[in-house]
């Protein structure tokens, strides 16, 4: 799969863009265990092009963890224009508009997921955006506001008229947030519509091997960003390739081995926001790498309260020789994140 000249291979796997998970250390991580392109967490544009410094921060990208887009969000058509120009700067490979996210505070202001009541303003923004950089655009939205709405066979045209290079689909609407189970019939009309010719994405409960590679037979999506799936489990990615190429389920990672990509983690968490703010922003990865264990809330919490590196270090370790061999359970949904 390529989106426009960035070359993906076959069957390719994305993070997904994730407020407060997929940090730069999170993305080594997943880039280590296998992910063909990431997705910084989403920026709102109205904050970047006020100079906010959390805004500013989730700019910095590094050359391993490329090929990587820059993902904005905004209601102002002037805003996101003049964002994007910033983060274009910032060269990454990509510039992603978020039309999918439907947190209310975001959807209610008519951004994210809230524009899609709002399709004409929706095509126009990402034209002038295209128009606005010479790095490819895409687009990750949803199947419409609402069930009365699914629009997104319609949707997907005009956004490909108008420029953008690959399209990401979540099989939700607005209205369903994260309820229910992902719709990707509709998925797959935009992917087998003959008018389209850019890559569609699938995007929405892809939680292991099997379903990855029966929904890329299924319904014929050239690429499956995976999101909730990824919390806690980075190594996801390397779970499906391996399937893909193999046909059999990869061996499943002990507690013992876990706690060694956790320990991982929690250095590169530290070195990238400092001892402090690395610790305190693992801690909702920590619990979810262990979710599922029996006789955890003693140790569970107190790795969530230690601000201690030494101290955290000598939990992983008691962690490892409690459940040594213990495989968990990798069908229990971690998070509910998209």
């Amino acid at each position: 799969m390529r989106i426009h000249n960035i070359d993906l291979g076959d069957k390719p796997l994305l993070l997904a863009p994730m407020e407060d998970v997929t940090d730069p250390s999170f993305r080594y991580l997943c880039k280590r265990f296998g992910a063909d392109m990431m997705y910084t967490e989403f920026i709102n544009s109205d904050g970047l092009i006020r100079d906010a410094e959390s805004c500013q921060k989730k700019l910095n990208i590094v050359d391993a963890e490329r090929p990587i887009g820059i993902q904005l969000y905004g209601h102002i058509i002037e805003s996101m224009v003049e964002a994007c120009r910033m983060a274009t700067e910032a060269n990454p490979e990509v510039i992603d508009i978020n039309f999918g996210c439907p947190v209310k505070k975001i959807a209610n202001r008519g951004a994210g997921s809230g524009i899609m009541k709002d399709i004409p303003k929706m095509v126009e923004m990402t034209r002038q955006i295209v128009n606005a950089t010479h790095l490819p655009v895409t687009v990750k939205t949803r199947l419409g506001w609402d069930d009365s709405t699914k629009q997104i066979v319609e949707i997907a045209e005009r956004l490909q008229d108008v420029g953008i290079k690959a399209l990401t689909i979540h099989g939700r609407t607005r209205a369903q947030l994260y309820k229910g189970e992902a719709d990707w019939t509709l998925i797959g009309k935009v992917k087998t519509n003959p008018r389209m010719q850019i890559p569609i994405i699938g995007n929405g409960d892809i939680d292991g091997p099997e379903k990855a590679v029966e929904y890329f037979n299924r319904y014929g999506v050239d690429a499956i960003m995976i999101g909730r799936a990824t919390y806690g489990r980075p190594w996801i990615f390397k779970e499906i390739k391996h399937y893909i190429q193999t046909g059999e389920l990869m061996k499943p990672f002990t507690v013992e081995e876990k706690v060694t990509i956790a320990k991982e983690h929690l250095a590169k968490s530290m070195e990238v926001k400092g001892e402090r703010r690395g610790i305190l922003e693992l801690r909702r990865h920590l619990t979810s790498y262990f979710k599922g264990l029996p006789n955890f809330k003693e140790l569970r919490l107190k790795l969530v309260t230690t601000d201690c590196p030494n101290e955290l270090s000598e939990l992983l370790s008691q962690v490892a020789e409690r459940y040594a061999g213990f495989i968990q359970d990798q069908s229990i949904n971690p998070s509910p994140w998209a």
